[in-house]
């Protein structure tokens, strides 16, 4: 492949078709099932489904062959499950497959956009087109038809690609598993799977993830009255249920350190996932952390790069994402609450079993309350994690080879502490393929946060990029 012509292409490609698309996309309030329950109903994952799905037929001028179809199931009881697009380009020869993978739903608002950005309106600022999902990961099915528009341009060969663009990723892909077996036969045995749904550690290089956290979600109540009273009447008589979740809690995780006390959480750490980490920690630097948005004087958990990576990637982790029982401080009287509900995700590392960690978390909150509350967990999400398989020396030279064509450094590797469920899945179904696991979701971009952003200049380089190793897959 001529890189220099991919490039030109993949610039045109983004400027006049990709960027206009991401546009109306990002207009779109598709939040993920888990967010929008009524989503049928609303609408939204519909037209989305419809832009991208138009978008991508169109590409039939440039793709010979290609088939773009909406593929809908139902639940065993009727229901509706949210669509996947399904797409199949033609190979050169041969019955090898390339599976490409991406999603299409979103993250829900969140609050604290800065003035002049909101969730639902794209804006572009230098190299940034802020807005909710466009790089989290509504580039995905633009950026990998382009990725086979470049080789086609060329007349470089390349393998059957099927695509599969979900919409049920931020709500843990529950979905997905019902699609995957209704399309095995036409899926057939992918050797390499591109998924464009991660990270990258800066915009300088080629970044490939080589694991992925799993995580169990759910919500923990602590009843300890019937209905709220006079605090002057009832506090040193009556426990908070506040101060009982706090004495929980600490049953699980070390608040000095954050370091989780529950052992089935854990894992070994590979040695060669070590050096990875160290490696990363090297090339990054303070970016690891200074990338954060912190307030005046506050600092990470460590300075030790090493640690702080394999904290991310290989440890389990607690975050509170959100309260129920817990009144606004304008209406907030002075009354001891009668139950407080936090809503929990617990990142777990791969090689970790969600169902196992589901029961042990479960188990750890829930036994001896303390003064006799009513204690409850009750998990909404257990989604399995991911170790990549060992690199075939083809993939790791044809990585090596894209990154110093596209972006000019040699490739970085490294795992990532979010979850994809997918990759769990196809790793158990193909457990001889290879995987190139990337994303545009670098610094500060933010994802499922206020001011997400996608950075163009890399989501252009990523597109030649994979291009790369696609037509480096064929050669093998």
């Amino acid at each position: 492949m001529n890189v220099d012509q991919a490039l030109a292409s993949s610039e045109r490609i983004w400027e006049q078709e990709i960027l206009p698309a991401l546009e109306r996309y990002i207009r779109i309030p598709n939040k993920s099932p888990a967010f929008d329950p009524d989503w049928v109903k609303s609408g939204h994952m519909e037209q989305a489904v419809q832009l991208i799905a138009d978008w991508c037929r169109a590409q039939a001028t440039h793709l010979p062959g290609l088939t773009v179809e909406v593929v809908r199931l139902k639940t065993a009881d009727g229901k509706d499950r949210t669509p996947v697009i399904y797409m199949e380009v033609p190979g050169t020869r041969g019955d090898d497959t390339v599976l490409l993978y991406g999603h299409l739903d979103k993250q829900p608002e969140m609050t604290g956009w800065r003035e002049g950005l909101t969730p639902w309106t794209p804006v572009r600022e230098g190299d940034k087109l802020f807005g909710r999902g466009g790089a989290d990961d509504g580039y995905s099915a633009f950026a990998s038809l382009s990725a086979l528009r470049l080789l086609k341009e060329q007349g470089v060969p390349h393998a059957r690609c099927a695509i599969v663009i979900e919409a049920c990723e931020e709500s843990g892909s529950y979905d997905l598993p019902a699609y995957i077996e209704a399309l095995a036969p036409r899926i057939g045995k992918p050797s390499l799977v591109v998924c464009l749904d991660s990270g990258c550690a800066n915009y300088e290089q080629l970044w490939m993830t080589t694991s992925l956290r799993g995580m169990v979600a759910g919500n923990l109540r602590v009843d300890i009255l019937t209905e709220g009273v006079h605090s002057g009447d009832a506090t040193g008589v009556v426990a908070s249920s506040m101060r009982i979740m706090r004495m929980l809690l600490s049953r699980v995780e070390d608040e000095a350190t954050g370091h989780i006390k529950v052992q089935a959480l854990h894992t070994e750490i590979p040695e060669g996932r070590r050096q990875q980490a160290k490696a990363a920690a090297q090339t990054m630097g303070d970016e690891l952390f200074s990338k954060f948005p912190w307030v005046e004087g506050a600092r990470p958990v460590t300075t030790d790069g090493e640690e702080l990576v394999l904290n991310r990637t290989w440890r389990p982790a607690l975050a509170l994402t959100g309260v129920e029982g817990v009144p606004a401080l304008a209406s907030a009287g002075n009354v001891l609450r009668p139950f407080t509900t936090w809503k929990l995700s617990m990142r777990i590392p791969p090689r970790v079993d969600p169902k196992a960690a589901a029961k042990a978390l479960k188990e750890t909150l829930e036994k001896d309350p303390p003064y006799g509350a009513k204690v409850s967990f009750e998990g909404d999400k257990a989604s399995v994690g991911w170790d990549a398989p060992p690199l075939a020396g083809w993939l790791s030279n044809a990585v090596e080879s894209a990154s110093k064509a596209c972006f000019g450094k040699p490739a970085m590797a490294m795992g990532e502490g979010g979850t994809i469920p997918f990759m769990g899945m196809l790793g158990e179904r193909f457990p001889e393929a290879q995987f190139l696991i990337t994303g545009l979701l670098g610094p500060g971009s933010n994802a499922h946060g206020p001011n997400e952003f996608l950075h163009i200049p890399t989501g252009k380089k990523l597109t030649a990029a994979v291009a790369s190793v696609v037509a480096d897959h064929f050669k093998r």
